[in-house]
């Protein structure tokens, strides 16, 4: 094994995966830990499979992406990194130099490149703890001053690892397109017609996000390598920063009770509500939801190299992406312990109808996307 320097325990020239080393809370009162480097590893590997054959699909239809980031990168890309240039402090060396040394850690964990190619990070005067990824062609991320005095070292990891998960699954270029369909429904609020066929697909994009969000939790315990750093940052988010007085088995009870909804269907009816136009799951839904990924063995698996990786992605299959993303759904609908879930499978065979709503979904949108795509093709060819 080797460290991030790229030499052994004993000093000599390492081989096999590297590690990353660093103190293991914040003030370094703990051992130092070392993590894993994924060396090569694919944002197939962390993504949630709704993610992940969305994103397969999207990626297949030649000069989409290349049309959103001309499209919107020539204004909104430089106005937020104005903005954040001008109100935001840059971190490096010299400037919150524990959170850039935190932040290189964990893309070393996800072998994201040399430092030097990093997207920059910013840390914002905001009282809200919270962290964003911006950009499309140069990509950058924000985190809340809020957010780096509320985390220890390994919580605010988990945290920069889940940004460097969107950058690199490229999130922002599909979440800008749902900013603009949103925005464009407003629009066609008058026009019944119209706004309802738009509504079906803002409606799979909140979905598809939802779970984009699940993925780079994903990304945030494989760069940090800590499951239980990883239950605080969402036991945080959901209640604060203090958790002298909180008890992650009772939180874990919360949300299984979230899932049963308290055995009333009224309840899972108020739940979809509260879902239709979120972009993020609910705190201790993605806790539950992470809980389940590693215990299904899948986080064990990649640690221990059994991985997908970057080199492949070009021979990802559609189809078979698309499928895992309905036996996601099919999965998921079986072990929920919600009452309408509950109602469907006794009354017909619902998680059946779950997987295929699913897939039915992703191949409309796709469907969508590439007529699309294909109306702002350059008829001359590519540019440069």
């Amino acid at each position: 094994m080797t460290d991030s320097t790229g030499r052994g325990p004993d000093g000599g020239a390492g081989g096999g995966e590297g590690r990353s080393d660093s103190t293991g809370s914040q003030g370094g009162n703990q051992p130092t830990r070392r993590r894993l480097t994924l060396t090569g590893i694919s944002s197939r590997a962390w993504e949630h499979p709704a993610d992940r054959g969305a994103l397969v699909a999207l990626r297949e239809l030649r000069g989409f992406d290349e049309i959103l980031r001309k499209f919107f990168g020539l204004f909104n890309e430089r106005y937020f990194r104005m903005k954040y240039l001008g109100s935001a402090i840059r971190a490096n060396g010299w400037q919150y130099s524990r959170v850039h040394g935190i932040y290189l850690e964990a893309a070393a964990a996800l072998d994201f490149g040399e430092p030097a190619d990093l997207p920059e990070l910013y840390v914002s005067q905001t009282p809200f703890a919270n962290a964003g990824a911006f950009g499309m062609d140069k990509p950058f991320i924000v985190v809340n001053s809020a957010t780096v005095q509320m985390m220890d070292d390994d919580e605010l990891r988990f945290v920069l690892g889940h940004e460097l998960g969107h950058i690199r699954s490229g999130h922002a270029v599909y979440h800008t397109l749902l900013v603009w369909l949103v925005e464009l429904v407003r629009g066609l609020n008058w026009i019944p017609l119209g706004a309802l066929a738009l509504r079906g697909i803002v409606a799979a994009l909140m979905e598809w996000y939802r779970k984009a969000e699940l993925s780079s939790d994903r990304a945030g315990l494989l760069a940090g390598q800590d499951p239980a750093a990883a239950l605080r940052v969402h036991m945080k988010f959901a209640g604060g920063g203090d958790l002298s007085d909180i008890d992650t088995a009772a939180f874990l009870a919360q949300a299984n009770e979230y899932d049963r909804a308290n055995g009333d269907l009224r309840d899972s009816f108020i739940k979809l509500m509260l879902l239709e136009a979120a972009t993020h799951p609910m705190p201790v839904a993605r806790a539950a939801e992470l809980r389940h990924w590693v215990e299904t063995g899948e986080y064990r698996r990649i640690l221990s190299g059994d991985y997908a990786r970057r080199e492949d992605d070009a021979d990802a299959s559609v189809s078979e992406e698309v499928k895992a993303a309905a036996k996601s759904y099919r999965d998921a609908f079986a072990r929920s312990q919600d009452p309408l879930a509950g109602l469907l499978r006794r009354f017909g065979d619902g998680a059946n109808v779950a997987g295929d709503w699913a897939k039915a979904g992703a191949d409309k949108f796709r469907a969508w996307v590439a007529g699309d795509a294909r109306r702002g093709e350059d008829p001359g060819g590519d540019d440069d």
